[in-house]
């Protein structure tokens, strides 16, 4: 049995070893599996962080472009606001010059040739002047003028004689309102299913409207306003 004890220790010696070095590779892969595990966690969250951020500057981007679509829609809105407004104050200004007309010492003819014109337009042989409550004696001293001038003017042109039955409006209720007519004639037929607006007011309307490419360019396009364009 000699020797016996030393083999024994030398077998336990060698288990302790063997235990050590299982237990040193052991915590040598754990610590290894563990800075993998971290560092995957690290980067999958690395990621994450980046594709919120990336997110964000991407919502960042279309809110500022949205406020800016926005601002330039209200900035136009406006600008074409002012623009629409500086228009109808042209408008009201020439109204108030033409309105003068009605007050001047050519307003009488004028009458006349607008019921001439007004006549070769709609044609027709009995008609009504519609007028303003002031302008009803002088479109009375105008209508036989006009109506020999409209004769002569389709004598001249067509060869034809012209028949026509001319008289003003007396109902106050169909005379033209003073605070929406500034002067001028209405002609009306067939009961009042055929008008020629001839109004001082129709006449700047119809200006204006063939004007207003013109007015545009003086006022906008000529100086380079981006709102006109």
């Amino acid at each position: 049995m000699a020797g016996g004890p030393q083999q024994i220790r030398q077998m336990v010696n060698f288990i302790l070893q063997e235990a050590h070095e299982k237990a040193n590779e052991i915590r040598v892969k754990t610590e290894h599996d563990f800075n993998v595990e971290k560092q995957t966690l690290i980067h999958a969250a690395r990621q994450r962080l980046n594709e919120e951020y990336a997110q964000k500057e991407r919502e960042r981007e279309v809110q500022q472009r949205i406020a800016k679509s926005t601002a330039v829609g209200d900035a136009r809105v406006k600008k074409m606001r002012l623009r629409d407004e500086l228009l109808k104050q042209l408008v009201d200004e020439a109204r108030n010059e033409v309105a003068k007309v009605a007050k001047s010492p050519q307003y009488p003819e004028l009458v006349k040739k607008l019921i001439v014109q007004s006549l070769i337009k709609i044609e027709e042989p009995d008609v009504v002047v519609l007028c303003r409550a002031c302008d009803v004696q002088l479109c009375e001293q105008q209508v036989p003028g006009a109506v020999q001038m409209y004769a002569d003017i389709i004598k001249k042109e067509t060869g034809e004689i012209a028949k026509v039955t001319c008289r003003v409006n007396k109902d106050a209720a169909k005379h033209l309102p003073d605070h929406a007519c500034c002067g001028g004639i209405t002609v009306t037929a067939c009961h009042g299913r055929i008008v020629c607006d001839n109004t001082l007011d129709a006449r700047i309307q119809l200006c204006y409207e063939e004007l207003l490419p013109q007015i545009r360019h003086e006022l906008w396009d000529k100086h380079g306003d981006p709102a006109a364009k």
